[in-house]
């Protein structure tokens, strides 16, 4: 009893053989180039054909205090304080309504506040306002206009120095977004991921007994002589495997026929 517990404890116990997993890998490595193949050429359709290119358009403003002097310790902390203000203000419901109402668009708060990207650079009082949107020319006369429009927003509410244009934005010529290139890889590297899983899974759940080792180690027998397979043995029990299925499928038939007759 001892003995056969013992043999269950070391069944149960899953081990991986590395070697083993690697020939499985190696003898499909041409699936999984394919597969990798595929599934690069479908996501770099996809991104080609379905999604929408997007386009951007940069504004920058330079912040300055109350002031206006640029040598002042004091005067650079306030201006790097109110950076962080006009970041928020810039996106503010007040100055992004009065950009659609002077633009004469569409859009509503929300729909155009997900177009706007706000960014400050470390160490600086510069604002840069990024505009994304399919139509090159649009985004960036959103970019200008959102500058304008917050620029004298904030001189008139905050009553503070307003915020300086140093930058309009540009007419971009090639898209930002979305990366075909980067889609094609993603999607290779994952047809190419399920295929290596799918074998990895397969050789973990094989609990087949395959080499002596395995008699040895999951029997407790020792292997005393193994009988090689001639050649054209396999394709001989393959034949014969094959016929048997295809004579067990006509069975039916030809009793239903017999039947008939008597």
């Amino acid at each position: 009893m001892m003995e056969n517990r013992e043999l269950l404890n070391d069944n149960d116990e899953m081990e991986i053989d590395l070697l083993q997993l690697l020939r499985e890998l190696k003898k499909r490595l041409l699936l999984i180039l394919a597969a990798g193949i595929l599934t690069g050429g479908v996501a770099g359709a996809f991104s080609w054909f379905v999604l929408t290119p997007q386009y951007t358009s940069t504004a920058m403003v330079y912040i300055l205090s109350k002031e206006t002097t640029l040598t002042s310790l004091a005067d650079l902390q306030i201006g790097s304080q109110l950076t962080k203000d006009y970041k928020i203000i810039v996106t503010s419901r007040p100055v992004l309504e009065n950009v659609i109402k002077t633009m004469g668009m569409g859009f509503t708060y929300e729909e155009m506040k997900e177009k706007i990207t706000i960014n400050n650079p470390p160490d600086t009082r510069i604002l840069s306002i990024t505009v994304q949107d399919p139509d090159p020319v649009l985004a960036k006369s959103i970019a200008d206009t959102v500058a304008k429009t917050s620029s004298d927003y904030i001189g008139e509410i905050m009553e503070m120095v307003p915020p300086k244009i140093i930058e309009e934005g540009v007419v971009a010529e090639e898209k930002s977004s979305p990366s075909n290139g980067k889609y094609a890889l993603v999607g290779a590297v994952l047809g190419a991921f399920v295929v290596c899983g799918a074998t990895v899974l397969k050789v973990v759940m094989n609990d087949t007994i395959q080499t002596e080792e395995d008699v040895e180690k999951y029997l407790g027998l020792t292997v005393l002589a193994s009988v090689p397979r001639r050649e054209g043995e396999v394709a001989e029990d393959k034949d014969a495997a094959t016929k048997a299925r295809s004579k067990a499928r006509t069975m039916p038939r030809k009793t239903k026929k017999r039947r008939k007759k008597a």
